[in-house]
């Protein structure tokens, strides 16, 4: 024990006497470095452990080393391209060169971006010397991310950091070796400030402890970095360079602001065919679709050629035009093209209400491409789904803003770039306002001016010429009133969430309140639908996009609650007609890169079958009269839930309800009124509820009296008519 002691006080001396020769070292080195960098270097060391506290998930940690006989460098990357690479032909678009004279890059970039604003790079790569705060931190500064509105120590719009000075970096770890391209910078997304960086330094390095800066021949090379804080600015670099490791180094900033930056990083990720961890966690596809960025030259060649694969169930027809004369163009795909099957539900997709989303835009060209092949290789699940749907796929509402995001490509058209219509419009938020007209007619009861609760119709000034309305809009309305859809999506992008009816609070006091449907419930289960199928939507451990988290509605939220909207498709789909529409939010980037397309279609291809399969579920059925003729315009009520729908040309109709027993009534004018319960399960298929009325005495006198060319005669002017004889005799 005595031994044991005594060497536990010598270990215990050796321990402090090498501390005190650390800090003696320390010491010593803090007076060989200028004032400036002191900070700066004890920044680096204090920050170095958090580099490796995140080992992979199921794997040790194992710092880089350098290549023999290279100790020290960086190696430039090889002129050959990455085997497995398949370049874009039209991504990244440079920026074109300034007044200040900068150089014009003649070819775009070959290597994608690594994934800061698709989220595939964690929080846990992202490093920087120091921060304002949380909400401003290494972790925020990704492409195009958004801050909340309150911009709050949560959820603000860029990384930020503590001080201004030349010392301040933000740092990438690829997790692999990389070979580097290029970088792409915006400002600080802010209401209420302007921050952005002016110029910067890269450097690379394979160890996060050894740095070498990007040089040209005159020495460190200075970037041009932002003029203001929205616009994405692409620099790329001299000679792509190999390493693990990139950072920037803020060199000048807005005089007026701090520094503040978003980036995305260029890079090709090299081929490690021993490391187990990045094989597992490759997203890849068996389904031979195109996956490309299409234009709309390109999306029409598609078209024809999925027309010309599947004639017997394709048709391509247009629904009007842009406001440049570009035709809205849709694939029907049914066993009948062309042609309403009684008894048979129409279905809709639609995508590109805001031009910069394209994500939907190309999911809609490979589901349609994905139908066609499974029917001709007979999938019994595509096929029946054929079969028994009549399905609608728009997968360009907006072409001229897409021409717009499309030519400044991807990664470089910002957050809005293409959003609205040619002439300034906001397609998603351009319907009628009908909930205000229901909301009021409801709180006064006495009105005069009663408001149906469906179909409602659309005001007199939303007609006319001179409103507001993009021919975008009136295309999709006549659209919607000539097909007498049950269900619908609307794809969007920049967030990943399904959006659920009504999207505008009732509350005139209110920004955000949630505001539920009489089918609040049919609702919810459709959001779930496809959120549940989804591959991330309901994924608890994934980050949110930008400041919403909804991961306790299980990836769902109504709109209303969220931000409310007046006009909404989704509102105006329901007030009007008969159709309950979505709003489906399929990814975090409007614009992903064209790599990135097969992983998003995995991401999203069951989600889309799935949301399709609910048309059918509920009831429906045919009103028919004593002759077996169906009777149009009857209405459909559900007892308990105040919101009915009609019945179509031929007397058909189908309503969306969850599995439980429900009192149903059919009334049409000239009609006797009928009730029935109808029991809709938890299978799929829609429960069978027919209705055979008759007519009313009235309803048949009047039809007798037009057969003979006479009109019945009211009872009071009868008894006026008779008074008047009497009147007459009496004189």
């Amino acid at each position: 024990m005595i031994a044991l002691s005594k060497k536990s006080s010598c270990s215990s001396q050796l321990c402090l006497a090498l501390c005190a020769f650390g800090l003696l070292l320390l010491g010593d080195l803090s007076q060989a470095v200028p004032m400036d960098d002191q900070d700066y270097y004890l920044q680096e060391i204090s920050n170095r452990d958090h580099y490796y506290s995140f080992p992979y998930p199921g794997e040790e940690y194992f710092p880089f080393t350098e290549q023999p006989g290279e100790e020290g460098t960086i190696r430039a990357a090889e002129p050959e391209e990455h085997p497995g690479f398949k370049p874009s032909r039209k991504e990244l678009k440079p920026k074109k060169s300034s007044k200040k004279g900068k150089s014009i890059l003649e070819t775009p970039p070959d290597c994608p971006p690594l994934g800061l604003e698709t989220l595939k790079i964690t929080d846990f790569q992202l490093h920087a010397s120091t921060a304002k705060r949380y909400g401003l931190g290494a972790h925020r500064g990704r492409l195009n991310i958004q801050a909340g509105v309150n911009e709050n120590d949560f959820y603000d719009g860029a990384w930020c950091a503590g001080r201004n000075d030349p010392f301040q970096w933000i740092e990438v770890d690829a997790r692999r070796l990389t070979k580097f391209t290029g970088v792409i910078t915006q400002g600080r997304n802010s209401l209420w400030s302007s921050n952005w960086v002016t110029s910067y330094r890269v450097l690379v390095s394979n160890d996060s402890h050894a740095w070498t800066a990007v040089k040209n021949e005159s020495g460190d090379v200075i970037f041009e970095g932002n003029s203001e804080k929205e616009i994405p600015v692409l620099n790329m670099l001299p000679v792509p360079l190999v390493a693990r490791y990139i950072r920037i180094n803020p060199r000048s900033w807005f005089e007026e602001g701090s520094i503040c930056m978003r980036l995305e990083i260029l890079g090709c990720p090299l081929p490690d065919p021993n490391n187990y961890y990045h094989r597992r966690n490759e997203m890849t596809t068996t389904d031979n679709l195109d996956f490309k960025h299409h234009n709309y030259k390109e999306m029409r060649q598609l078209m024809k050629t999925v027309n010309k694969m599947c004639p017997n169930i394709t048709r391509i027809y247009n629904i009007g035009k842009s406001h440049q004369g570009l035709k809205l163009y849709a694939v029907e795909i049914s066993d009948n093209p062309g042609e309403h099957e009684v008894g048979e539900p129409e279905f809709r997709y639609i995508a590109g209400a805001h031009g910069n989303e394209v994500l939907g835009r190309e999911l809609i060209l490979l589901l349609m491409q994905f139908m066609c092949q499974e029917y001709l290789a007979g999938n019994p699940r595509i096929v029946h789904l054929i079969e028994d749907t009549r399905i609608h796929l728009l997968p360009s509402v907006n072409p001229d803003g897409y021409d717009k995001a499309y030519k400044a490509g991807s990664e470089l058209g910002g957050w809005s770039l293409g959003r609205w219509t040619q002439d300034g419009i906001d397609i998603n938020n351009n319907f009628p306002d009908l909930n205000s007209l229901l909301w009021e007619s409801e709180d006064q009861k006495k009105s005069k001016r009663k408001v149906p609760n469906h179909h409602i119709p659309i005001p007199d000034w939303y007609l006319s010429e001179n409103a507001t309305v993009a021919v975008e809009t009136r295309a999709i309305i006549a659209w919607m009133e000539k097909i007498p859809f049950v269900l619908g999506g609307n794809l969007q992008g920049g967030e990943l969430v399904v959006a659920y009816p009504y999207d505008m609070v009732r509350s005139l006091w209110k920004t955000q309140d949630y505001t539920p449907t009489p089918d609040d419930h049919v609702f919810r289960w459709l959001a779930y639908s496809y959120a549940s199928t989804h591959r991330l939507m309901t994924d608890a451990r994934r980050r949110a996009c930008h400041t919403e988290d909804f991961q306790k509605e299980d990836g769902t939220v109504n709109g209303a609650s969220w931000h409310t909207v007046a006009g909404s498709i989704n509102d105006f789909s329901y007030l009007h007609t008969n159709c309950f529409e979505l709003s489906i939010y399929v990814g975090c980037d409007k614009y992903p890169h064209e790599s990135e397309l097969p992983e998003e279609w995995e991401n999203n291809r069951e989600s889309l079958i799935v949301f399709m399969e609910q048309v059918h579920r509920g009831i429906k059925g045919i009103v028919k009269d004593v002759h077996g003729r169906g009777i149009p315009n009857a209405i459909i009520s559900v007892e308990g839930v105040n919101h009915d729908i009609r019945t179509g040309a031929d007397g058909d109709y189908w309503r969306l309800l969850n599995p439980g027993e429900y009192v149903v009534s059919v009334k049409a004018e000239g009609y006797t009124a009928a009730t029935k319960t109808c029991e809709v399960g938890y299978d799929m298929g829609a429960t069978q509820c027919d209705f055979t009325i008759s007519k009313t005495n009235l309803a048949r006198i009047k039809e007798i009296m037009r057969k003979f060319g006479k009109q019945p005669i009211s009872l009071s002017l009868r008894r006026l008519r008779q008074r008047a004889r009497q009147w007459r005799q009496r004189r």
